[in-house]
């Protein structure tokens, strides 16, 4: 079986997206099938990652020619918007955009359970769940990291921190906020900041945070973060599913998140703290009973237990059945 497996924009795309199909092509490694990343007709599936207009009209053709049109729904109108500059006055016609783009698809790969209950309302096309997956092995040796990474920032444990671009709609006005009430934690928010895509209110949040609340922009090596975090404090307005969340489980970290339907598989309690209020008091009362090394302990260790589900083994084989369905 040969995948024409393709990214469309794949030298501009970072993030989860990015991650997501690198995953993707390591999963196909170990399968041992033949695959090549740029777009053609000349296979058995043509399998696109973000369906952009040169996804679509490729996806047309292979309608065309019998070729069978696989597609991942990594964005959505909702998740779009409090991103970057402009993003919220696109996202308006992104959904018919997408509407039309995902109904070309035989098969539509979603992250989540609530991903594929939003996509539903999208189109007709099938819908299959397989979790973007955790890659294990790009953690390892975090813990190597931690004296070398909480020295480069000045973090004083217990370290409240968050993985992955800067953007409103991740939960930065709460972040800082927390930062704010709480000045005897440290608060690290770990990934690109792009302040010139952003709008200012963005832009202000930042800029404005208190002394105890670093934006370390991008790092070389992300072990650095898990490494000098303590607490994974993720909330988030909207979410698809999350890979650092996943990251931050497999590196044994409790979660704090925020209570939306994308981690209604999370236990609150058990493998989480979930906050369901819409202000900050909610967060801030959590996070004082999470300076209490015990609860982080015994969070973090079901946690980790639970990250063994979303390994690329596993993952790999749902997509190996995914294309032998749909040829």
């Amino acid at each position: 079986m040969k995948i024409s497996h393709y990214f469309e924009f794949e030298d501009h795309v970072t993030g989860g997206i990015h991650e997501s199909v690198v995953h993707q092509r390591k999963m196909l490694d170990g399968l041992d099938l033949q695959y090549t990343t740029v777009p053609t007709l000349d296979a058995d599936v043509f399998h696109c990652n973000l369906m952009g207009p040169r996804s679509a009209w490729y996806a047309r053709r292979a309608h065309s020619r019998g070729i069978p049109v696989v597609a991942n729904t990594h964005v959505t109108a909702e998740d779009f918007g409090d991103s970057f500059r402009f993003t919220n006055a696109l996202a308006k016609p992104l959904k018919p955009y997408l509407e039309r783009a995902y109904g070309l698809a035989d098969a539509l790969v979603c992250p989540s359970a609530y991903n594929q209950r939003l996509i539903e309302t999208y189109t007709d096309a099938p819908t299959t769940v397989i979790s973007n997956g955790v890659d294990r092995e790009k953690l390892g040796g975090f813990e190597s990291l931690t004296e070398e990474y909480r020295d480069r920032y000045n973090l004083e444990p217990p370290v409240v921190f968050l993985v992955g671009h800067v953007i409103k709609r991740k939960g930065l006005e709460t972040f800082v906020e927390l930062a704010r009430r709480l000045p005897e934690l440290d608060f690290a928010w770990f990934g690109p900041l792009d302040l010139s895509l952003k709008g200012r209110e963005t832009t202000a949040l930042i800029e404005n945070s208190p002394d105890n609340c670093t934006f370390t922009g991008f790092i070389d090596d992300i072990r650095g973060a898990f490494a000098a975090g303590d607490i994974f404090c993720f909330p988030t307005h909207e979410e698809n599913e999350g890979i650092a969340l996943l990251e931050a489980m497999t590196a044994g970290k409790p979660l704090l998140v925020r209570d939306i339907e994308t981690f209604s598989w999370l236990e609150d309690g058990t493998d989480c703290l979930k906050v369901s209020e819409s202000g900050v008091a909610g967060f801030e009362a959590a996070l004082q009973r999470l300076e209490d090394p015990t609860v982080r302990n015994r969070l973090g260790a079901n946690a980790a237990k639970r990250s063994e589900d979303f390994s690329l083994e596993s993952v790999a084989n749902q997509y190996q059945s995914l294309y032998s369905r749909v040829t």
